[in-house]
């Protein structure tokens, strides 16, 4: 268990945390503009990327201390609170010495326990708000150990930043949301914020909206969202950054889910959810007791565990059966590839007895 106390950050009426700016701080002149627009639009955290650490060299990464200079000047200007990116101890001491009022991790940083502990080290001692993306690879101990690093290092105003995962076949979103995971962290972790990125999620504009609602739905607490005053010239993630005056148009829309509601109402319908549930857990019981005596017959004949013809065939059906029912194919493709795989466990048991 984490050792926590509150963020502190500045919050909108409805108490989230909105965090909003440009993915590289390009000049003064454009992070000026932004942070002016912005908070002349009520917003009250400023962001913008000082070390930029990307996938190929040659391209745009940073502009490293000047940048910092631009973000002081930002905050006296606009009254903005201003987060950046840290991935290593020096970036950590920079940022403490030009005042930056929060600090996050990255996707590739919050990957490696040895930079991790690095930065943790950088922070003994320091009181100030960090917050850590989740990994590139979906690996929510990893992404806990990245955050008890820094606990243990006595950072208390810790959060989490939800900004999806790489995957080869992603073809909708820059990295796919699998929501389940935030969720599993929010379960683990119950007084940890969490933040969500749908800039990075989804790696376009007009995914940005639909991904906020979404992550009211779910009941994030902020948004960390990529806001450019020209979007189209920006020198990194163009394609997915806004301008001020629709960010502030997507915030205006969203419906901010109240979540101190009691569930008594749902009562009825939850205890309907269990009663459901059970039956489930008879039906897999039942059906994994057919395939052990299938495994008794593949024993008996000496036939291989795995039948392929036969395995898509179920995908096949069950998918369109799946639709069928309101249901997304993908998501019944993943419960009967799990449930094939406890199929093919226990028939490998029968077998090697």
């Amino acid at each position: 268990m984490l050792t926590l106390n509150p963020l502190n950050l500045p919050c909108n009426d409805t108490k989230k945390i909105f965090i909003a700016g440009p993915c590289s701080a390009e000049s003064e002149e454009q992070v000026m503009n932004t942070a002016l627009d912005l908070a002349g639009r009520g917003f009250k955290i400023f962001r913008a990327g000082v070390w930029k650490p990307r996938t190929k060299p040659g391209c745009f990464e940073g502009h490293g201390e000047p940048a910092l200079k631009w973000l002081q000047c930002v905050k006296q200007e606009s009254g903005m609170n201003i987060t950046i990116e840290v991935a290593t101890p020096e970036h950590v001491e920079l940022a403490l010495k030009y005042g930056i009022d929060t600090l996050w991790i990255g996707a590739r940083t919050s990957a490696n326990p040895f930079a991790m502990q690095a930065i943790a080290d950088s922070l003994k001692g320091v009181d100030v708000p960090v917050l850590v993306k989740n990994p590139v690879n979906p690996d929510l101990d990893l992404w806990i150990g990245a955050l008890e690093r820094l606990n243990m290092a006595g950072i208390t105003r810790l959060g989490a930043i939800h900004r999806g995962f790489s995957s080869y076949d992603n073809k909708m979103y820059r990295n796919i949301p699998m929501w389940q995971i935030p969720m599993e962290l929010r379960r683990r972790l119950n007084d940890l914020p969490i933040i969500c990125d749908p800039s990075h999620i989804g790696g376009r504009r007009d995914l940005v909206a639909p991904l906020c609602q979404q992550a009211m739905d779910l009941g994030f607490d902020g948004l960390i969202v990529e806001s450019h005053c020209e979007p189209d010239k920006a020198w990194s993630d163009a394609k997915q950054q806004i301008t001020p005056e629709v960010l502030e148009y997507i915030i205006g829309l969203l419906v901010v889910r109240d979540s101190a509601i009691t569930t008594e109402g749902i009562a009825t319908l939850r205890k309907q959810i269990d009663e459901i549930d059970n039956e489930i857990m008879s039906m897999l019981s039942k059906r994994m007791r057919v395939c052990r005596e299938i495994g008794s017959y593949k024993r008996a004949n000496n036939m291989t565990v795995l039948q392929t013809a036969r395995y898509t065939e179920i995908l096949d059906k069950r998918g369109a059966q799946g639709v069928l029912c309101g249901m997304d194919a993908n998501f019944v493709k993943t419960v009967y590839e799990a449930i094939h795989e406890e199929s093919v466990r226990q028939q490998i048991e029968i077998i090697n007895k």
